[in-house]
């Protein structure tokens, strides 16, 4: 520390001091999900009515922007992020908020490839500076270096309380390439170390359970079907499992406290947990600090499906909104509604599946509650506006409650006729006279 002491003394600034680099006109790009910068955010929302047309960036930040609450009218600030958040929808209903599509592994190019604007100033969330210079991404590895390597001016906002996330690789900075520092000691953002599931996502979780085999390796998503999963796990026979996964969940903590995971099977970063970012409870975060047995990576590894696939038996669980009865999957929006992202969804597809002895799953409960109706989640056609996250060609197992139903090598009619076999029953009948409407299948007479 002493080596770099006197340059990292140089560079510190208040939050208010730094922000003072961003002109009118600027891209301003954010640290992601945990990582983003709440000192630096809240010391740019001063200077609205001083500056124009700035654009922030950002990835899931888990707290409101507050340059945008305090333009409302855009003027100073426009705001756009790579996944929405709870607090990103809520910004959209009010025009507020503009996502920006992108499957999250290809993000690290389009900033190399300047396909998106570089940033005029990158403001990014840290852990303290080692002994060597060196500030550490933490828990949002992702697309931040590519975004480094691009940006004109770069801040750092330490917190002491972001925990070390060992590489891999691409998951520092060094002190000489950084314009600005400002310290905070905010506690990061953390989410329940639990998600309570529903009876009908206990009954996915089973179905998915009675694939997974000895030494397989595992990537899930967030929400209350992960939990159960790693319950269910923690209670089977199953061992030698690994990890490869684009985040990392409380659920493997526990997993890997118990015997279960140990990535022995592994053929790529064999006995390491590897993973792109990390948000969850503070006992995750306690785990990933400095700990070897974990791997943070560059999102364009992690989800590249050539690398996904190069462990045998990866198993990929994630999550839909709706599937219609041709297989296309909506995992990011109602309508016209952006919910959530592409994320890495299509790739963990794919690479699970070209996998030797991999599965991918997409899961969703048959039915939720829409305008205060229930309402079937397999439905016979998109309705505008729908996005597709993963194409019909793509797509293999489809679970709900009812069942799994393979999607991969049938023809049309018999898609719908497995897709309607685990819808709820009590949709079943319009489904089967939907899909004769629509000339792909009727239990009479099978139209390809």
């Amino acid at each position: 520390m002493s080596t770099y002491a006197s340059e990292y003394k140089s560079k510190l600034r208040t939050a208010d001091e730094a922000v003072k680099v961003v002109k009118s006109g600027d891209q301003v790009s954010y640290g992601h999900f945990a990582m983003a910068p709440k000192a630096l955010d809240a010391a740019l929302a001063k200077r609205a009515g001083e500056v124009s047309d700035v654009r922030i960036k950002a990835v899931m930040p888990l707290f409101v922007p507050q340059p945008v609450l305090a333009d409302p009218q855009k003027k100073s600030f426009t705001y756009s992020s790579g996944h929405f958040s709870p607090f990103d929808r809520k910004l959209a209903e009010k025009s507020l908020s503009y996502y920006v599509p992108s499957n999250f592994g290809f993000t690290p190019f389009i900033a190399r490839r300047g396909w998106s604007k570089p940033s005029d100033v990158l403001m990014i969330m840290t852990t303290p500076m080692d002994k060597d210079g060196f500030f550490n991404f933490s828990t949002s590895c992702s697309e931040t270096m590519a975004l480094c390597e691009m940006a004109q001016h770069i801040i750092v906002e330490v917190n002491e309380k972001a925990p070390l996330a060992l590489g891999g690789e691409q998951n520092c900075i060094h002190i000489s390439r950084i314009d600005g520092i400002v310290e905070n000691t905010e506690p990061i953002f953390t989410l329940p170390a639990e998600f309570e599931a529903s009876e009908e996502e206990k009954r996915i979780a089973e179905h998915i359970i009675s694939k997974i085999e000895d030494g397989a390796c595992l990537q899930f998503g967030i929400g209350g079907l992960p939990s159960v999963i790693g319950k269910l796990i923690a209670e089977s026979d199953l061992k030698d499992l690994g990890i490869h996964s684009e985040m990392m969940a409380d659920c493997f903590v526990d997993l890997y406290e118990q015997g279960k995971i140990t990535g022995n099977k592994k053929n790529v970063d064999k006995g390491r947990m590897t993973y792109t970012f990390a948000v969850g409870s503070q006992r995750l975060y306690d785990f990933i600090d400095n700990n070897p047995a974990c791997a943070s990576y560059p999102v364009d590894l992690i989800n590249m499906p050539a690398r996904i696939a190069m462990n045998d038996k990866q198993i990929a669980i994630n999550n839909a909104v709706q599937v219609d009865l041709y297989g296309q999957v909506n995992s990011e929006s109602s309508g016209f509604k952006n919910i959530s992202g592409t994320g890495g969804q299509l790739e963990f597809t794919l690479g699970a599946e070209w996998s030797k002895g991999g599965a991918s799953f997409i899961c969703m409960t048959s039915t939720t509650i829409k305008g205060g109706e229930r309402v079937s989640r397999i439905v016979p056609y998109f309705s505008p506006g729908t996005i597709v996250t993963c194409p019909r060609g793509c797509v293999s197992n489809i679970v709900t409650e009812f069942g799994i139903a393979n999607m991969m090598g049938k023809p049309t009619y018999e898609r719908a006729e497995l897709l309607i076999d685990i819808a709820h029953p009590d949709f079943r009948d319009d489904l089967i006279k939907a899909a004769s409407e629509q000339r792909i299948w009727t239990r009479t007479n099978k139209i390809g």
